[in-house]
């Protein structure tokens, strides 16, 4: 049986790494916002003849113009670029066309300055109170156990581990592959905190069963054991996700890319921290233990199986 309560501090010193480096990422390298947070101009078009995207963006700045173009699921180009006005927009399309040759205006899309303000906070805020809501609810689903409130704390501490390491994930994204957010990424991360939140609570719920059944065991093989009860399901559960998201990336996009790296990187993610973070932290919390290094053997009468 692996002893992952036994080795904690080798996962808690994997997690803080990432945590470090999520946030060096972040103060280093910022997050690149697209249109959905920072105020500019979204320009689909479609060309008579064939276009790549990389050529429509390489020519941006010799068109007087910073931004990116990348294919939408229908094969149109879409542009990303300063706020345009009506006549900035007309210089933009005669420039293209003289360049590419004849093109469709299929779509074209403003956000000002105070609306993608707006839409920043309202991200912030969400994402706060689905961490707020999470911790009251687990510390109230659990509130027959001892320390009920240590259940909700440790699952919200894994859930901002999670969102730290999927922004960091896109920071880093955003440096080297010119990413950008936007509004899918809020989606993919509140998404990825209700998948994770499901996770921790399948966990802590069979910590409270055996804990219940087996009284008076130690709590660190309660929920040892726990975790391997659980491991089938969450093992399954990650290849059915991964193929879901494969097909999802080959037949819808690169429009929804964000998205699906959010997933991948959240999910995957997330139930490293619900099996291996947050369950090892209620120990910490029992025991006022961090662990070592070399999981130490315990006395026979604390290591008998519990499951019988």
């Amino acid at each position: 049986m692996i002893n992952i309560v036994g080795n904690r501090l080798w996962f808690f010193i994997v997690a803080g790494i990432l945590l470090v480096v999520g946030i060096a990422s972040l103060s280093i390298f910022g997050l690149k916002t697209g249109i959905d947070f920072a105020s500019g101009s979204l320009l689909t078009v479609k060309f008579e003849q064939t276009v790549k995207p990389e050529d429509v963006e390489k020519e941006l700045p010799g068109f007087g113009f910073t931004g990116t173009a990348e294919l939408d699921a229908h094969g149109n180009i879409v542009i990303r670029t300063i706020e345009l006005t009506s006549q900035e927009k007309a210089t933009l399309k005669d420039d293209l066309t003289t360049k590419f040759g004849t093109l469709t205006e299929l779509g074209f899309e403003n956000v000002d300055p105070i609306v993608a303000k707006q839409t920043a906070r309202a991200a912030v805020i969400a994402t706060t109170v689905a961490s707020i809501g999470i911790l009251l609810y687990i510390a109230f689903a659990f509130r027959k156990m001892p320390k009920p409130f240590n259940f909700g704390v440790s699952a919200v501490a894994g859930l901002l581990l999670d969102v730290i390491v999927v922004l960091g994930v896109f920071s880093i994204l955003g440096k080297v592959a010119n990413w950008e957010i936007d509004l899918a990424l809020v989606t993919g991360i509140l998404t990825v905190i209700g998948y994770a939140v499901n996770d921790t609570i399948v966990v802590f719920d069979r910590i409270r069963e055996n804990q219940k059944r087996y009284p008076g065991v130690d709590f660190g093989l309660v929920v040892n054991n726990s975790l391997m009860d659980v491991m089938t399901r969450e093992l399954a559960t990650g290849v059915g996700v991964l193929f879901v998201l494969i097909a999802l990336l080959l037949f819808v996009g690169p429009t929804i890319k964000n998205l699906v790296v959010v997933l991948m990187v959240g999910i995957y993610f997330g139930t490293f921290t619900s099996v291996f973070v947050a369950a090892p932290l209620l120990v910490v919390w029992e025991k006022r233990d961090w662990g070592s290094l070399f999981s130490r053997k315990q006395t026979p009468n604390k290591t008998a199986e519990v499951r019988g």
